[in-house]
């Protein structure tokens, strides 16, 4: 018999869906489109930087055909400016990409969808449609994948970085100080407060999601027992007062005889 499947996406399924993000690649060698389920990618010509998906650049960059253009956020000045937002907010993270308006979505992209938000394509407003790892992402936002696509960057291309000890320094010095937040979190919930998520990203979600489930799974078995124990001792109260009654009623009848 097979085993029911955790709820919810793995740390490994959700480092695979990063695989689709789009970064920024500096070919050295030409290269045709390729027709690919999502649409075929654009021709690979030295210099011209081109967007291709994460996969991809990572097959070419081991096969020595390109070099990976790491994104604006990724620079240790970006992550220092981010990591003064994370530690002066204890309760909210760093804004996320703001998501482009519907005159800016990409015509070219194939639709068949026509569920809108906002005046926004359900199927053009998140990753990878929108372009949050490439040369012209926005510097102090992280995007949806920040964690794994930052980890696969330095342990595929660490020679693209300018200083990749640093980076790496900076990343675990800002997944420290947002796991804390989360942390945090978890505690309002005993409160009976939310979790405020604006912002979290997907490995984030996926590693914290068995230990945040189970937390919520035991504040509900406590309140569930604390629920029991309420209305047993209610019924006690109720069951002690009618008894009362019930001997007030026979002393009364006594003095009457």
């Amino acid at each position: 018999m097979a085993l029911p499947l955790p709820p919810g996406l793995t740390p490994a399924e959700t480092a695979f869906l990063c695989e689709m993000e789009l970064v920024t690649v500096l070919p050295r060698q030409r290269l045709e489109s390729l027709e690919l389920l999502g649409g075929p990618t654009p021709a690979l010509a030295p210099p011209h930087r081109a967007d291709i998906p994460l996969w991809l650049a990572l097959l070419l960059k081991r096969q020595k055909r390109a070099n990976i253009v790491p994104p604006p956020w990724l620079h240790p000045d970006s992550l220092n400016t981010i990591l003064e937002i994370e530690t002066e907010h204890e309760s909210a993270f760093a804004p996320a990409p703001p998501l482009p308006s519907s005159n800016n979505n990409n015509s070219n992209t194939a639709s068949t969808s026509t569920t809108t938000y906002a005046g926004l394509d359900a199927t053009t407003s998140s990753p990878p449609f929108v372009l949050t790892s490439t040369a012209s992402a926005p510097p102090t936002a992280l995007p949806y994948h920040w964690l794994e696509l930052g980890e696969m960057l330095l342990s595929a291309a660490p020679d693209d970085f300018a200083d990749p000890d640093l980076v790496r320094r900076l990343m675990r010095d800002l997944r420290e100080v947002r796991m804390a937040k989360l942390r945090a979190g978890v505690d309002a919930l005993d409160a009976g407060a939310g979790v405020r998520m604006n912002g979290v990203g997907g490995m984030e979600v996926a590693e914290g999601r068995s230990f945040i489930a189970g937390v919520v799974d035991g504040l509900r078995r406590v309140g569930a027992s604390r629920e029991q124990a309420r209305r047993e001792r209610e019924a006690e109260d109720f069951d002690a007062a009618g008894a009362g009654a019930r001997e007030g009623a026979y002393s009364d009848d006594e003095m009457e005889l």
